[in-house]
Formats: structure tokens, sequence, C-alpha cells
């Protein structure tokens, strides 16, 4: 039986990752509710794939977004540290990812992925898993899908958005418009 995790503190982690300067430090949960951060923790099956490269940079393209509202972004494989260096430093025009403006983080021992609910175990991959976390490390949102899919990143951002307004929000609702 599976568990419900939204509405409930979400699973603590610490991982190894490439940072944006390349660098390779320690990400978690705890950094970032220390600095009254959200957390757009999310999961992609392997480097060097195909559809996951266009996700990840369009996180990337609008980071900016998410840090004008106090959120962090990390994205997750299996794979390591030094997959995801190779891929950042393969050029986008050659299925790579080129610059990027949050970390990866590299779950190698497949904990963080089991917790979340999303690891393959079979496979060793995760699915394409995304986890909104409030700055209290309360789980507030979680959509996990097929991995023949990408993410749309204007649904995150308005996701976000509408969590931060901490009132009701109807159907197809947009920032800026009334809440119930």
């Amino acid at each position: 039986m599976v568990e419900r995790m939204v509405g409930k503190q979400a699973p603590r982690f610490e991982m190894d990752a490439v940072m944006p300067n390349k660098e390779f430090k320690k990400v978690s949960l705890e950094e970032n509710m220390k600095n009254g951060k959200w957390t757009v923790l999310f999961f992609y099956p392997m480097d060097f794939t195909f559809v996951c490269p266009t996700e990840i940079t369009a996180m990337s393209e609008r980071y900016e977004e998410f840090q004008d509202l106090d959120a962090e972004v990390i994205g997750v494989s299996t794979d390591t540290i030094h997959t995801h260096l190779a891929w950042i430093n393969t050029d986008r025009l050659d299925n790579g990812l080129g610059e990027l403006h949050y970390p990866l983080a590299a779950d190698t021992n497949h904990v963080v992925s089991r917790e979340y609910g999303v690891l393959i175990e079979d496979e060793g991959i995760a699915l394409r898993g995304l986890f909104i976390i409030n700055p209290e490390g309360d789980l507030m949102y979680q959509v996990v899908f097929h991995n023949n899919i990408g993410r749309d990143v204007n649904e995150t951002l308005r996701v976000l958005q509408a969590l931060q307004t901490g009132g009701l929000c109807p159907a197809n609702w947009k920032p800026g418009q009334k809440t119930l």
C-alpha cells in the first residue's frame, strides 16, 4: 500500500551534487529550510537521454523566476556527480546540458528516490517526479509520471505561486487572479 506524502513532512535528504559553478558540494532540504526557501525537487531517469535535457535546461532558463519566488531548484537522478559533470560539460548541440543555474544531485544509493516513491527498483532509475516543499519542510505538491513525458515549467511555476498565496485557488487559477 502506498502511503500519502502530501501534507506531511517531506523526507529529509542530503546528497552530493554538481553546483552551477561545477564544484562538487552537498545539497540538503535542511539547508533550504534554514534559509527560509521553498524547495522544488525534481527527479529524472538518467543523464545523456533525450527528454531529460529538454526539461533540465528549460528549468534552468527559468531559474531566476524560481529565485524571485524564494525557491531553490534541485534536479536528481541516480547517476553519479561525475556523470552529471560530464553531461553539463557537453554542449547542448550534442545533447548535453551546458550551463545550469541550479544543482544536479546524485542519488547513487537510491535512498532519496525510494523515500520519495519514484524509484523503479528493477532498473535503478527514477520516474519523473516533482515535489514542492515549503520552508517548514511540509510536502505541499507532488506529481509523478511516465518517463516519456517532459515537465511543464509554466505549470510548476503556477503551482508554486498558487501554494504561496496561502488561499484556495480555483481550477485554471493564474497568478494575479483572486483566490476563493
